[in-house]
């Protein structure tokens, strides 16, 4: 069943960064999601950060281009120690979500925290733990060389899951009426 009840979706997940960005593909409106790919755009060798921010927006357009998603969910930068460090990661997110923008897509945006407990029911859960349990709902197995790909999956992962859910803005009243619509095969 459709998601949005119009047919399959294509939902491309991006985990920003300016050192290394992944990003994570999957096709929803099946029985279950399914995996369509997953890689990282690595900026190590680039040394001028605004070039960073250059090549993200390029490369992220590509991205879209060539998967042609039809929603992009992002991950929201997360306060550290360094402010200079959630500057940096909100610009490179910005560059994403522009490059989206300019391609006629909405954006979703996801903390975290929530994406890691969409996946594995912990917000406290390990790179690891967010990665095999992406593989485990997607029915794949991956040999990520950056957590940052499936990082981007479960970004993804969770933006299914956050249309799925019955629940998605608990403080509207239709909210129901649009789950049943969405949903007539799980109403008796």
């Amino acid at each position: 069943m459709p998601v949005n009840g119009s047919g399959p979706q294509i939902i491309m997940g991006i985990d920003p960064g300016t050192y290394i960005l992944g990003y994570g593909v999957i096709r929803v409106g099946c029985r279950r999601p399914e995996y369509v790919a997953t890689g990282v755009l690595d900026m190590r060798h680039i040394g001028e950060h605004f070039d960073k921010i250059a090549y993200i927006y390029k490369e992220v357009s590509r991205l879209i281009d060539e998967y042609a998603p039809d929603v992009l969910s992002v991950e929201s930068p997360f306060y550290g120690k360094n402010p200079q460090v959630i500057l940096k990661l909100g610009r490179a997110q910005g560059a994403a979500i522009t490059a989206a923008v300019n391609a006629g897509l909405p954006v979703f945006e996801y903390a975290p925290r929530k994406a890691k407990v969409a996946i594995t029911g912990n917000g406290a859960a390990s790179k690891e733990q967010v990665c095999l349990m992406s593989q485990k709902i997607l029915g794949v197995s991956l040999e990520p060389g950056h957590f940052d790909a499936t990082d981007a999956l479960a970004i993804a992962l969770c933006h299914y899951f956050h249309l799925k859910s019955p629940f998605p803005a608990a403080s509207s009243s239709s909210d129901w009426k649009k789950f049943i619509e969405n949903n007539p095969d799980r109403v008796k």
